[in-house]
């Protein structure tokens, strides 16, 4: 299991509805909190369902509250396709997120889609330190770069942004950003940041809702095993202040 010092915390709603809404002002008061300490609010998201599960925070009474301006938005991880492809996380964090709100496209740190996926990785973490030696971005005590929250979804292997069963990715422990070119999720070749950044983050939120998720989801909890024996990636997550579990009944089902 994760050991990371920050606190775990668990969260049930009836359905994914409920979900949403509490999604939307845990986020808006992070914003509000954030902002006023340091004047800014990083923000890293993932792809799949959270997106769409975000939906609440582009709605009164959130969208007109939040300082969008201060907010800079990356990619916990991407495929590997151009910016403009159906496949593409950012593409789909546009269309269902943040064309609809302010955030200035300066502060948006989409990949660079014209690279390989080594080169995209490697591009990746160089803009990222970049940003920390510029002050944007803080260290934390480990090391690696600290994100102030990051929006996580887990697949049904238990999979973490791109680090999956069984690929030597989920076990990196010095890149910021390494890439994948045999992704057993197509499509194959995608960059991701690796658990040392994940685990860094002072708030970390893992948005799990659907039946298919809660066998996994006992798993993370501690309160099962793999068939393997071998713990899941969703097991090594951890947070610098608090991770924080949003679950709909489906996927809290056999806890």
């Amino acid at each position: 299991m994760a050991t990371g010092k920050g606190k775990k915390t668990v969260l049930k709603f009836d359905s994914e509805d409920d979900v949403a809404v509490a999604l939307a002002k845990y986020t808006a008061d992070l914003s509000a909190k954030f902002v006023a300490q340091k004047g800014s609010f990083t923000v890293v998201l993932s792809g799949g369902s959270l997106i769409d599960t975000m939906r609440k925070l582009v709605e009164a009474p959130y969208k007109d509250s939040v300082d969008w301006s201060k907010w800079w938005i990356f990619w916990v991880d991407e495929r590997v396709v151009p910016l403009d492809h159906p496949d593409s996380n950012y593409l789909l964090a546009w269309n269902g997120f943040l064309s609809k709100v302010p955030i200035p496209s300066t502060n948006i740190y989409a990949i660079n889609d014209k690279k390989s996926p080594e080169g995209a990785a490697d591009d990746y973490e160089a803009r990222l330190k970049q940003l920390v030696e510029s002050k944007g971005l803080p260290l934390s005590a480990t090391g690696f770069p600290k994100f102030d929250l990051m929006l996580l979804g887990m697949g049904p292997d238990g999979h973490v942004a791109s680090l999956f069963p069984n690929r030597p990715q989920r076990h990196e422990k010095e890149r910021w950003v390494t890439f994948i070119t045999d992704s057993p999720k197509p499509p194959p070749p995608r960059i991701t940041f690796t658990f040392p950044v994940i685990n860094a983050a002072s708030e970390n939120a893992m948005v799990l809702t659907g039946a298919e998720l809660a066998y996994m989801v006992n798993i993370a909890l501690g309160n099962g095993v793999a068939p393997d024996g071998i713990p899941p990636p969703i097991t090594e997550v951890s947070a610098e202040d608090e991770l924080t579990f949003f679950l709909d009944k489906d996927a809290a089902s056999k806890l």
